[in-house]
């Protein structure tokens, strides 16, 4: 069937669905006294899930979309028939007049700066951070030379230089995208899979190891994937702050950990007969100042980081340094703003625009007054939650689960405080989903590191597949374990 067909079914598919919950009554939904404005958060938020699943438009135009129809329908400066008080009974309404034009102002309408806001959020500013740094990286050079240095101590020893293509993999992934990252990897990787025989098996371990370094790297910093800011974020709005450190400290050694039995498991499982490896990496910055000053302006930024508590910065600030003093220096410029990758931003302020109108509206507090989380299982939620992000994140963006889930699970950690509060409450629920988000890597629709893989031609999908669920089933069980290792510890609690 014609794409452009399929996309226009699933699309209209949706938008009957919305209409049909914007037009039920409220008592449909079982939460008490619903107003008209939560019901349409209701039908946004549906919306949201099915387009991002449904992919009837890429990910991040949906989440534009979101922050546009909220603006329109439910903020205070929505279509003035939408907020008519005949529609709201029992709304105290004060009408104010602005610049000529009569505004109703109503009782669970959301101030349209808060959704217009999401666009210029802090974490939003974090990752614009991390994407000038990658930029300048890769413009330059750097990430080039860095990578040759940082593989010269793994030798020529096949199994060695196996282990060392997936850590060095991994720190980049910790402060450059998950694609460039893979992108960059695999040209080193080219000569060496063109060297090996075909029948050498270990070359799908070296293609394998792209994706693995990528997707559990991006877990050991805030900026490593974008699952991690929609989580800091829905955090930080709840009043929990985790510093850059913080988050540093906790999943640098789960991320170790969890790539040295991925090393195990490839090994096993793709065993090399080559005993010797050899690479050669091409390029490289180029000397002079503007070098240097790469290098001082990206270690100032990670020591800023890192030194948090320390320098009194907090990481959201640090974040606009690079951006600052790139540009001041000229050597970022307007053709290279271009090329920072605006999707996910948007993407990601989708996610904060939710949790914006969740909670302004009040439909984040009726869910948890109307539905006894109090009765839930903990450790159902905790786990349910996990493996649902698991499964979504497999078939579609990582970022549109985290985005999809993390609203919500705030306000299940909201109503589930006291069963939650021996093992970390609501921090280790949102940031175990977040964590899960990043171990979907099964098939090459999962990540794009996993689809440069595959693109190799050396990696078959059940080959993939049988890696990635392995993987993601033992890194899940790793990673609730330390959560809740922390969070009964009273770890959680600190932040």
């Amino acid at each position: 069937m014609n794409p452009t067909v399929v996309k226009t079914v699933k699309i209209a598919i949706v938008l009957f669905i919305t209409m049909v919950i914007l037009m039920l009554p409220s008592t449909a939904f079982g939460i008490a006294n619903l107003t008209v404005i939560q019901q349409r958060m209701i039908a946004i938020f549906v919306f949201a899930a099915l387009m991002w699943i449904l992919e009837g438009v890429p990910a991040w135009v949906t989440s534009v979309l979101i922050i546009v129809v909220m603006l329109f329908t439910v903020s205070d400066s929505a279509i003035a028939t939408l907020i008519d008080p005949q529609y709201f009974s029992g709304i105290d309404v004060e009408t104010i007049d602005k610049k000529g034009v009569e505004v109703v102002q109503l009782t669970g309408l959301i101030p349209y700066k808060d959704i217009i806001a999401a666009f210029a959020d802090p974490v939003v500013m974090l990752f614009m951070g991390g994407f000038i740094l990658a930029l300048v990286a890769s413009k330059s050079g750097v990430d080039v030379t860095l990578a040759r240095y940082m593989l010269k101590p793994f030798g020529t020893n096949s199994k060695v230089v196996l282990l060392g293509f997936m850590l060095v993999t991994a720190i980049f992934s910790m402060f450059v995208s998950n694609t460039a990252t893979a992108a960059m990897m695999l040209t080193f990787l080219a000569p060496v899979f063109k060297a090996l025989p075909e029948n050498e098996r270990g070359r799908i371990a070296l293609a394998l190891a792209i994706p693995i370094g990528c997707n559990i790297g991006g877990i050991a910093t805030p900026i490593g994937t974008p699952p991690n800011g929609i989580a800091l974020g829905a955090l930080k709005d709840a009043g929990i702050n985790i510093s850059f450190l913080d988050w540093l400290v906790i999943m640098t050694p789960l991320m170790l950990v969890i790539l040295l039995i991925a090393w195990v498991l490839l090994l096993r499982m793709y065993k090399f007969t080559s005993d010797r490896l050899e690479f050669q990496i091409e390029g490289g910055a180029k000397p002079g100042w503007e070098t240097n000053a790469i290098y001082i302006i990206m270690a100032v930024t990670i020591l800023l980081w890192c030194g948090e508590k320390i320098f009194g910065i907090n990481s959201y600030v640090v974040a606009l340094f690079p951006v600052g003093a790139f540009t001041a220096l000229g050597i970022v410029n307007s053709e290279d703003i271009k090329h920072i990758d605006w999707s996910v931003l948007w993407m990601v302020a989708g996610g904060f625009a939710l949790g914006t109108g969740m909670k302004q509206s009040g439909l984040a507090k009726a869910m948890v007054e109307s539905i006894p989380f109090d009765t839930f299982p903990v450790f159902a939620v905790l786990i349910g939650a996990g493996l649902l992000c698991w499964v979504l994140s497999t078939f579609i963006s990582n970022s549109a689960s985290a985005a999809l889930l993390v609203p919500i699970l705030i306000t299940v950690g909201t109503g589930m405080s006291d069963q939650l509060a021996g093992i970390g409450g609501v921090t280790t629920l949102v940031v175990g989903v977040a964590l899960c988000a990043s171990f979907a890597m099964a098939l090459p629709i999962s990540t794009p590191p996993n689809a440069i893989a595959y693109s190799t031609g050396l990696v078959k999908t059940n080959q993939m597949a049988k890696v990635g669920v392995i993987m993601g089933i033992i890194s899940m069980a790793l990673g609730y374990g330390l959560l809740i290792v922390l969070g009964t510890m009273g770890v959680m609690d600190k932040f």
